[in-house]
């Protein structure tokens, strides 16, 4: 039996693109350039800064609740790993700063350029 809608039942509302995930809003102050990185849900030991090569790469994993309900309607919550990067130039890996707090993920990193190349993990405080 098809079913059939009016149009204003929230059932009915298209799913979320992937693309929806780890939106990213980038701003600068004097001194430095600050990124904020939507990352609802996640759990800060599952996200990753990595700096190397002048690009910075934000990887994060989202592991699905093993409890499945049977009397599930629609399931769109995201379970699985999204990865961004950002090419931010040469930079000293210790002048790059990470905060995760309510679900924002901010990096901050001064404006002038190091010719130091290196790769690190940055900590997330």
């Amino acid at each position: 039996m098809e079913k059939k809608t009016n149009g204003n039942n929230f059932f009915d509302t298209p799913m979320i693109p992937d693309t929806q995930y780890m939106k990213a809003d980038i701003y600068e102050d004097k001194t430095k350039y600050n990124i904020d990185i939507d990352l609802p849900g996640f759990k800060k030991s599952n996200i990753k800064v990595m700096y190397e090569n002048g690009y910075l790469m934000i990887n994060a994993i989202k592991e699905e609740v093993k409890e499945i309900k049977d009397n599930y309607i629609r399931r769109e919550r995201f379970y699985g790993e999204v990865k961004r990067s950002f090419y931010i130039g040469e930079k000293n890996e210790s002048d790059i700063k990470a905060t995760y707090k309510d679900g924002i993920l901010n990096i901050s990193f001064p404006k002038e350029e190091n010719n130091k190349k290196n790769s690190k993990i940055i900590n997330i405080e």
